[in-house]
Formats: structure tokens, sequence, C-alpha cells
């Protein structure tokens, strides 16, 4: 099922986009079908998700290069103990550099879950880091949201750090750090260090190489893919633009599309190259959808890039590098709502190709399979916290500012706070993506603001013809949504 928040209408599309890592593919369990939310139909057909990376084997391999950097460059060798636990971690937490805490928020900034290392905080520990429950997101400098697939790895890793100075002996814990001797190491310097290791895991090669040493364990295909992509090509353009550069690009999609093996593919088999329009690599987005870089052609003998801006018109089967979404459009002679862009990066893909070229976005969230799975399972909590919610209001409902009478509301807030709690933790341990409770979280909230269209996978378009209008149901305000049709007094 593919879940709309803004009406679209796909005959009206004429070009569809592509990023490769974790959307041509995402690597999460592809669950059950049965779905709930606005516009689409449900998926007629049982469907495992096609991958890029498989998950949790691909994070795991990066953790571990992770922690091998870090002791590299001086941190105790004893972190290297710490394994990758896949129940931890969930995207759009906020890391904050000055305490150290990893936390879960909601659109304004209000606290919705603390954690330090792997100790979920509570009341008053809460309250000595943040007197109002509140953060102001525009902090930038201290505050970091870690949105992407890339940063499950990182978020469980600043947990594992804090957890591992915070209960070793020979080092004396600080609000803002720890103490060894006469030096001191401040959160903020352990957020440098581990985005330094980010940027040397993904920069350097290490990872990608070990990636495609062991394509079968990391990495796996859907021969659905090829078939859409075809229907695609059939009634628009494609192209794709990833960050990678053209050498890992290669290896990785003729793997996906390499299926002399005995995989059958729904089409016939032929270069994957000849699927695409217009193929661009190194296009350091979100640079991409702003200023650009250079435009030059790519050597697909040797995979270096050759000397100088490329002017020319658009060429069958070639491969180029760098440039900017203006020159995707210009290359490809369409506008910006022609343009239907699916990516998995809600920053770098989505907001970006949607506030500055006004692309329409699709934005592929793996971890929706398992929510919906929790969603449709564990239903009758969330009836009994909306009960809990309706029960609450009738307590006051014979009251008014006369009124000195105080209901006594505090089991009621105990239950509500369990019933939360047991919610989250059919999740993970960090909980839902979308929601804590009844109140929905920073990443529901842009995904709901820049994403037009969201689901578990592209390959949901496969059970679209089309013609097929995406119809966003009426978001109703409070007051629509409480007050009745009905002339009022």
């Amino acid at each position: 099922r593919i879940f709309v928040n803004r009406s679209l209408a796909l005959e009206k599309i004429k070009c569809f986009g592509f990023d490769m890592d974790y959307t041509l593919a995402s690597a999460f369990w592809g669950g059950p079908k049965t779905g709930w939310g606005g516009g689409g139909s449900p998926c007629p057909h049982p469907t495992s998700l096609p991958a890029v990376y498989k998950s949790p084997d691909y994070e795991e391999l990066a953790f571990d290069l992770l922690l091998e950097h870090l002791v590299a460059i001086g941190y105790p060798p004893e972190i290297l103990a710490y394994k990758y636990d896949p129940t931890f971690p969930t995207r759009g937490l906020v890391f904050d550099a000055l305490y150290g805490n990893l936390l879960k928020v909601d659109s304004h900034g209000n606290l919705l879950v603390c954690a330090h290392g792997f100790r979920f905080l509570k009341g008053a520990e809460i309250l000595h880091y943040y007197p109002n429950k509140f953060i102001q997101r525009d902090d930038m400098k201290r505050f970091h949201i870690l949105n992407t697939l890339f940063n499950l790895t990182e978020a469980h890793l600043y947990a594992c750090l804090v957890d591992f100075f915070t209960n070793c002996s020979r080092y004396v814990n600080c609000d803002t750090g720890y103490k060894h001797g006469n030096l001191f190491m401040s959160f903020r310097s352990m957020f440098q260090d581990v985005r330094e290791a980010m940027d040397h895991v993904h920069l350097s090669g290490c990872l990608k190489e070990k990636t495609l040493e062991n394509l079968e364990k990391y990495v796996v295909k859907d021969p659905r893919v090829p078939l859409l992509l075809s229907r695609m090509k059939e009634v628009g353009k494609v192209f794709l633009a990833t960050n990678s550069d053209y050498t890992y690009t290669d290896a990785i999609m003729s793997y996906l599309f390499d299926f002399s093996n005995g995989d059958k593919a729904d089409v016939p088999q032929r270069p994957w190259r000849s699927y695409f329009d217009l193929i661009v690599v190194d296009t350091r987005k979100p640079l991409f959808f702003a200023e650009g870089t250079v435009l030059r052609q790519v050597d697909t003998d040797t995979g270096k890039l050759r000397i100088g801006t490329y002017t020319g018109p658009l060429q069958h089967c070639a491969v180029y590098s760098g440039g900017s979404s203006d020159v995707v459009c210009d290359l490809l002679g369409v506008k910006g709502k022609d343009i239907l862009y699916m990516g998995d990066h809600i920053f770098g893909d989505i907001l970006k190709s949607k506030k500055r070229q006004g692309w329409r976005t699709f934005l592929v969230v793996p971890e929706l399979a398992r929510e919906l799975q929790v969603w449709t399972e564990k239903s009758e909590l969330f009836e009994e916290l909306r009960s809990l919610d309706l029960f609450l209001a009738e307590l006051y409902q014979h009251l008014d500012s006369g009124s000195s009478e105080r209901p006594d509301i505090s089991s009621i807030k105990r239950r509500i706070q369990k019933v939360t709690h047991e919610m989250d933790m059919c999740y993970g341990k960090m909980g839902s993506l979308f929601r804590c409770g009844s109140r929905q979280t920073l990443f529901a909230n842009q995904l709901m603001r820049y994403a037009d269209l969201y689901a578990a996978s592209f390959i949901n378009f496969l059970y679209y013809p089309f013609s097929y209008l995406f119809r966003a149901p009426p978001v109703l305000m409070a007051h629509e949504s409480t007050v009745e049709h009905s002339r009022l007094d």
C-alpha cells in the first residue's frame, strides 16, 4: 500500500527519479499488507521488499567498522565488545552534544523519551537536564537530528560510548562528559569523533569494499525492480541520482539487475543502464538541489571523469557526475512538478527537492512494515489510550471557572503512562518511529509536511495503474473534529 499526504495524479508525472541506497531497495522485512491512513488501496499481493542493504547485517558491518576506527584513534579497545542491537535505535532521534543524551521529541521540541546510554531517564532526572522538558531544535551546534537509515548505527554508537564511560571505574562522570586524571572528554568531542568516524567509514571506501566483497550477505535483489522500471519507462522518463561514485554504483546496480544465476526476472535481462534515461553519480545531495557542482561525463570503461564541464545533449546510457537538479530538468526537458522523486533521506532527498525545486516526493520508509504490523496487532492499546483521554475529558464536563472541585486524575495519568510505555515497547526500545502514545514524533511531522506519498518500498507502485489518482484524506483541525455540524448556540 502507498499512503498519501497530498493528492497526486500519477498520469501527470512525466519523470520518475530515484536515489540508490536504501531506495531502489530497502532492507527491512515486508510484513503484512494491511494498513491504515489515507489514499491508495491495499496491496493485493504479498511482497518481500526489494533491498540494497540487508538489515541488520549491513548496520552490523558499519557499526563494527566505526568501533575499529575509534579504537585506532585512541578510544579504549574494550568498546569492541559492543555489538549492534537493531532493537534499540530508531530514526528521528536527537543527540544532545552537551549532555550526551539521546532524545525523542515531537515537532515542537517537547521531550517524549530521554536516554543516557542505555538507561532511560524519568521525572526528576529529565528535569535536571531539561527543566521545561523542551529543547530548542534550532540550536544546531548542540542538538543533532539523526534522521537517516545510515544514522541508525551512529545513534546506537552514542549509546554504547556513553554506557561504557559511565560504567567504567577509570572515568569520573560529569554532566557534560568524563574526566580521567588531567584529561576531560566532553560529549561534544565524542560527537565530533563519531562524526569523523562516520565520514571515514563512508568516504574512505572501507564500508563499500566490505560490502562488495560479500554482496550476497549485504545486498538482496528483487526481480520485480526491472519490471517496474520497464513499465515506468514506457509511460515517462526515469533517472537515477546517487551520492555514490560510479564504480560502486555500477557494482551494486549490476548485481541488482543480474538474474543469470537462476533467479527469474519478470523481463528479459539487459544492462542496468538501459533502464534509465539519465544516470547521475557523485551528486552531493543536498547541494545537488541548490547550486550543485560541475556536470562532468563519466568514462564507463574506466570509471574516471572526463575533463571539462559537459554541455551537450542527453546521451543514451551515458553516465554523468555532479550537476544539479536544474541540470536534470534541462537534460530531461521537464519541470519540477513533472517529477516524482523517490528517496529515503527526509532531508537530503525529500525536504530539499520539495522546497527548492517543487518536485513531487515519495519517501521510502522501510520501518513502515513493522510499524503497521504492531499497529494492527496491538490496536487495543491505542483504543484504550483514546478511551482514557475521553474519560479524562468527561471528569471536567460539568465544571466551570466557578467550580472549586478538583477531580483526582492521578490514577488515570498513571494508566496513560503505563499504556503508552506498553505501546512503545511493542515497537522497540526507543518506541515507534512515528509516535509516543498519542503524540506524534518529529519524524512523523516531517514526513507529513514534505512527503507527498510514502510507503515501505517504491515497489508498491507495481500494484497501481499509471492513471491512478492518489487522493489525500481530509485533515480536520481540532475544532472541526470535535464540534458537530450543527448550529452553535
